[in-house]
């Protein structure tokens, strides 16, 4: 261990599985809280080229009808289709993070998509850092134009960086495999 606690929480932490979470979820002030500090990531020209979009339990079971019937329309097998839903079932909130570029001459489109995936890493690090079961997930319907203009009425160049599931979580899963330091990086002296 460090001598920083900060540091600690980043070396052990770990997403949990949707599977693992269930109500209650938090309330509107702590989410905002965890917003807050979700939107403290590096922010070129200061764009903020996301925006955020909070599923409460209601909204999840209406989007997992979307998700469904969008399934269906798509010709998609009920192993997909189930596949596609089974999270927007099992949660008890969701934060759908939205990117939304903004017209720029200096910050191109590209640093402004990875603004919108560092808030997604930071709002799952500040959810488990409140001792709240969060991970972020994406599948099929997160990338389905249909899905996601029907179902969160996304502008036409707006997309879905990811979306952070947040709940109380009932089991702490094991850690799992982690990266082979030495095998990824690369030091340069000269």
């Amino acid at each position: 261990m460090t001598a920083s606690p900060a540091l600690d929480f980043l070396l052990t932490r770990r997403s949990r599985p949707v599977r693992s979470l269930t109500a209650p979820a938090p309330t509107k002030d702590v989410v905002m809280t965890l917003l807050t500090a979700a939107a403290r990531v590096p922010d070129h020209g200061k764009l903020e080229p996301w925006r955020f979009i909070v599923l409460e339990r209601a909204a999840l079971g209406r989007l997992a009808q979307v998700i469904d019937d969008r399934a269906g329309a798509l010709g998609y097998d009920a192993a997909l289709a189930a596949k596609g839903r089974d999270a927007y079932d099992l949660s008890p909130m969701a934060v759908v993070v939205v990117a939304s570029p903004k017209a720029s001459d200096k910050i191109p489109v590209i640093e402004q998509t990875l603004s919108a995936g560092a808030v997604c890493a930071a709002l799952v690090n500040a959810a488990l850092a409140d001792g709240w079961g969060a991970c972020w997930l994406t599948g099929w319907p997160a990338y389905d134009r249909g899905v996601m203009e029907q179902g969160l009425d996304l502008a036409p160049d707006e997309w879905v960086a990811g979306i952070v599931h947040i709940g109380t979580q009932t089991a702490v899963p094991p850690d799992r495999p982690r990266p082979n330091m030495d095998s990824i990086v690369t030091w340069v002296s000269a």
